[in-house]
């Protein structure tokens, strides 16, 4: 099984994590709609749609960018209808887009917390329920959708929490969405799974962070070829909080230098969530 064909409907797509996905699904010859808010290019934070959508063709797919913010639910429902316009329809959503701040409940203002619930959770939920219609005729036509979203494992231990509560809610908002609807969407034959890393991994956004050490790092597409093996398997394979390195363990896959920012790197950044 491959994504030869299939859309993918990926948000926080213009650079990083997500378009590592997009490129991968791209070399089997997918349709990738980038779904981001990036139009103008930064310096400090490269990539935007229009240069994504440039690597996706290079890639081998077919790409349509559209700018977006996942908060503002008209514009996320106009994306969908625009994808559909274009590809005929949704086979996988992936739920990338996230905002960060490491900060404690002191010096978080309202503001980021509302940023951060707003694209993290809200966001993922509206994307997945914009979508939901796609994806059962996905299903219906027998062509294997998917939900992925890239969020931790749940796990209620306080250390996970007391350094960075809103972060915290904000990313388990989007792994209680995959707990939900890989219940909720079974009966559809829609499959809905969450991936993270165990390591930190080198992006952009990553390296805006003060203190990240980006040689201790992993690139993204240890996410995207872990990614690629979720998103081929069958629909009926739901409700799984996947952590890269094991997922690909278990595809034999256990030699992962090519992933190292530095070459021979032993003492990587543990990303958090993980146990």
């Amino acid at each position: 099984m491959n994504l030869k064909g299939k859309t993918l409907f990926i948000t926080g797509a213009s650079r990083g994590i997500g378009l590592a996905i997009g490129n991968r699904a791209a070399a089997d010859g997918a349709n990738v709609v980038i779904v981001a808010k990036t139009t103008d290019a930064n310096p400090k934070l490269p990539g935007t749609i229009y240069s994504a959508a440039e690597e996706i063709r290079a890639s081998g797919g077919q790409a349509l960018a559209l700018a977006v913010d996942i908060r503002d639910e008209d514009a996320v429902r106009v994306a969908v209808v625009k994808a559909v316009e274009t590809f005929g329809g949704i086979d996988i959503l992936v739920n990338n887009a996230s905002a960060i701040s490491l900060t404690d409940t002191e010096h978080t203002p309202m503001k980021r917390y509302d940023l951060m619930n707003g694209v993290n959770a809200r966001g993922t939920y509206l994307c997945t329920q914009a979508c939901l219609a796609e994806l059962k005729k996905s299903a219906q036509a027998g062509r294997n959708p998917h939900v992925l979203t890239m969020s931790p494992p749940l796990s209620m231990k306080p250390h996970w929490f007391e350094h960075h509560t809103a972060y915290t809610m904000a990313k388990y908002g989007m792994s209680m969405c995959t707990l939900g609807h890989a219940g909720e969407f079974g009966k559809y034959g829609i499959a809905v799974n969450s991936l993270w890393p165990r390591t930190a991994i080198a992006t952009a956004a990553l390296q805006m962070l003060p203190g990240v050490d980006v040689k201790r790092c992993r690139t993204p597409e240890i996410l995207s070829d872990a990614a690629y093996l979720i998103l081929t398997s069958p629909s009926s394979n739901t409700g799984n909080f996947y952590i890269d390195d094991e997922l690909l363990a278990a595809h034999g896959i256990t030699d992962l230098e090519k992933y190292s920012v530095t070459p021979g790197t032993k003492d990587f950044i543990p990303d958090f969530f993980v146990d």
